[in-house]
């Protein structure tokens, strides 16, 4: 089977640039991904941080679309409890309308940020994320053609069969995805500890429906490649950074590599940044091929996607264009 490739961009903002700087380097990133063929380009929301620049998801997917000719681009994920699915539906309508069978709608159920924020985007969030099931069936009612009686209609959404994904970290985002017959992409960049039960469970549970026969997984990971093994890892630096800064809740931009880094960690953050990147794939190109085909085989997942936090945007370019070569080599094998 090939395994197409895909990239998740998070749109961070790196020391001594700007939000605006950023979505020009996304813009960059994203006509980069589609020469090499990659096969999605999703951003994620998130909100109250000052070092990403997603925060208006639509927004930017839109902007990217339009600077963009083939490749898929869409969400990885709307946090569907900060919306109303009446309104998720007309936005995605409306850019299915504008970039037909290109836009991709990925829901997730986490707030894509703290419980202060959440509560100032929606202040019954907890109450609405106990109704993600029931928000997602009414995105997809709003979706259908059936909905065309209904007093409540979504234009121009109607018809306009943009895919859903279920997104998620944990098995009851596997157990949701399974039950609704809807594809299923997990978190493995950041949460990755319940990564294989949670696709052996969506495999083994899945009810096929009118959008899927059959299960259709999708893992995000990390990786970082370079021409040599010594240079991705010393570029994976910047990604250590960025979770030993969450680990202690000190909000930073983008941090540029760091020699040595390692030492400069307790065991308590050592372990909890190793956990969060336990899924991640750094080094030359042979060393990936390896890696990566093993992952695939052992998670028989149907999709690959990536997240690259890399400083340097040349250097972060190569690591795609490196990362493409990789999956074009395992897909041939």
């Amino acid at each position: 089977m090939n395994i197409p490739v895909s990239i998740l961009e998070l749109a961070l903002v790196t020391q001594e640039s700007t939000a605006g700087d950023t979505l020009q380097k996304t813009k960059t990133l994203a006509q980069a991904a589609e020469r090499l063929g990659y096969h999605r380009f999703w951003l994620a929301e998130h909100h109250n941080m000052p070092h990403v620049a997603s925060s208006a998801t639509v927004v930017l997917i839109g902007y990217i679309a339009s600077q963009t000719q083939t490749i898929r681009v869409g969400s990885g994920g709307i946090m569907l409890p900060n919306h109303s699915p009446l309104i998720i539906a007309e936005q995605f309508g409306t850019l299915a309308t504008l970039y037909p069978q290109r836009i991709d709608l990925g829901l997730g159920r986490a707030p894509g940020t703290d419980t202060v924020t959440a509560q100032a985007i929606r202040k019954d969030f907890f109450e609405q994320a106990q109704q993600f099931p029931a928000n997602v069936s009414a995105v997809q009612q709003y979706f259908s053609t059936d909905n065309t009686g209904s007093p409540v209609r979504a234009f121009p959404a109607e018809g306009t069969q943009v895919p859903i994904w279920i997104l998620g970290s944990s098995m009851e985002s596997a157990a949701l995805a399974a039950a609704y017959g809807l594809p299923y992409a997990f978190a493995g960049h950041f949460a990755p500890k319940q990564m294989f039960q949670a696709f052996e469970f969506y495999q083994n549970h899945f009810e096929p429906s009118e959008f899927l026969e059959q299960p259709k997984t999708m893992a995000c990971v990390n990786v970082i490649a370079a021409p040599t093994k010594e240079e991705a890892q010393l570029l994976a630096t910047t990604l250590y950074q960025m979770f030993w800064n969450l680990v202690r809740n000190q909000r930073q931009p983008l941090q540029p590599p760091m020699a040595n880094f390692d030492a400069l960690m307790n065991d308590v953050e050592r372990y909890h940044v190793n956990q969060m990147t336990a899924c991640s794939f750094i080094g030359d190109k042979e060393t990936l091929v390896k890696e990566i085909k093993s992952f695939i085989e052992y998670t028989n997942i149907n999709e690959l996607m990536i997240t690259s936090p890399v400083y340097d945007p040349e250097k972060k370019i190569q690591s795609l264009e490196i990362t493409k070569e990789v999956m074009d080599e395992i897909n041939a094998s």
